[in-house]
């Protein structure tokens, strides 16, 4: 079975990935499980570069295809921040509960019309030949007042998709990734995968 290394250091991502490109044929192998892996330094301006950079690094260190994914989130009351800082928002080595807290705090006073925001996931499939290619997936919704849900991780706690009562955190990860911005993301690297051309 051919390999496929997913470029995340990131458990509760490689469960999420793993689940939503099962079936493909493809044995796919964490990031973390390799010693000595590099910690890729996300210095890219924007998404695309960022999750080519990861995917680049770990394809070359491993010899294997490798599929990363960079996220952002944007809010319009915080003129598009956190950006592409979503996962770092509230500092490095930050907590997810730590970027929870600064959203909400920055948002207090922010009312329930102002409250938009965009997901945005590129994910990445470089191939040990310099093959490269990129697909994305973006979700629009609103940023709640309170945490709720159990489930998930990162902004899900707060963060409500467009034509749905629930937060990403209430929902199962089967249901989040048929509509997340991460999950519309996958299916199409699914179809690259499923198409041969690697």
């Amino acid at each position: 079975m051919k390999k496929l290394v997913i470029a995340t250091q990131n458990r509760n991502k490689f469960k999420e990935m793993k689940e939503a490109l099962d079936g493909l044929g493809w044995e796919l192998v964490p990031g973390f499980e390799f010693p000595g892996i590099p910690e890729v330094i996300e210095d890219g301006a924007t998404l695309e570069e960022n999750s080519l950079k990861k995917a680049k690094e770990v394809s070359d260190f491993t010899s294997l295809p490798a599929l990363s994914d960079d996220t952002g989130l944007f809010v319009d009351a915080l003129n598009g921040q956190p950006g592409i800082y979503a996962a770092r928002f509230a500092g490095e080595k930050c907590t997810y509960e730590d970027n929870v807290r600064k959203m909400l705090g920055m948002m207090e006073n922010v009312p329930d019309g102002k409250r938009r925001a965009l997901f945005r996931t590129v994910i990445t499939i470089h191939h040990p030949g310099n093959k490269v290619q990129q697909v994305a997936g973006e979700v629009s919704g609103i940023i709640t007042n309170k945490p709720m849900g159990a489930h998930g991780f990162g902004y899900d706690p707060i963060f409500q998709p467009d034509g749905s009562s629930k937060v990403f955190a209430e929902m199962s990860l089967e249901e989040k990734n048929r509509i997340s911005h991460r999950g519309l993301a996958l299916q199409r690297a699914r179809e690259l995968l499923l198409s041969g051309n690697f």
